[in-house]
């Protein structure tokens, strides 16, 4: 079996996880994860209970983490020889990518990936980040991290913490219309 990356190089065996046999690259620290030991893995580690809300925004994390060198370059499926997908994954500072075979559903890793994937509880979900209900979330949730830090940057992050304070009061009063219409109605004077 090839590398994904440098099509030159043989993959080695590697144990990824506890109980996940991966193959990884000597050249580029690659990794490759076929899809039935991904899916023996995750039937035993994953909850199946949690969805999409309950993990973590990967561009709120705050993980020092450089792309791999060939994290830009398209890859080939060791098993099928398909291209592989790719799911962005956007942190605070940085985005790589994580990829997958359309076809037999392994997963490639770049160098220094997969620990990041742990650190963010991604790990055992990762068919999750290449679906569209994923992608959407991802979107939603990222530009309203980016307006919450705008006001933040605007006023200052301890009046902002008491406007979003006030905002979820009012969001999850009957009444809370009222307020804001207040609010607005100081605004306009």
């Amino acid at each position: 079996m090839r590398c994904a990356k440098d099509l030159k190089v043989d993959l080695c065996d590697k144990q990824l996880a506890d109980q996940l046999a991966a193959h990884s690259c000597p050249h580029c620290e690659g990794v490759w994860i076929p899809p039935e030991n991904y899916e023996a893995w995750q039937a035993k580690v994953a909850d199946p209970t949690v969805g999409i809300d309950d993990l973590t925004l990967p561009s709120t994390a705050d993980i020092d983490y450089k792309p791999a060198p060939y994290d830009g370059r398209a890859g080939l499926c060791p098993q099928c020889g398909f291209y592989l997908v790719r799911g962005r994954i956007n942190l605070k500072d940085t985005s790589f990518y994580v990829e997958r075979c359309p076809g037999c559903n392994g997963i490639w890793c770049d160098r220094g990936e997969w620990p990041v994937l742990e650190q963010l509880n991604l790990a055992c979900y990762i068919p999750l980040i290449f679906t569209e209900e994923w992608q959407s979330h991802v979107r939603v949730l990222e530009s309203e991290f980016r307006e919450k830090q705008a006001t933040a940057d605007k006023l200052g992050p301890d009046i902002a913490e008491k406007l979003f304070e006030l905002a979820e009061l009012l969001e999850a009063h009957p009444n809370g219309d009222f307020g804001v219409a207040y609010l607005m109605r100081r605004f306009e004077e």
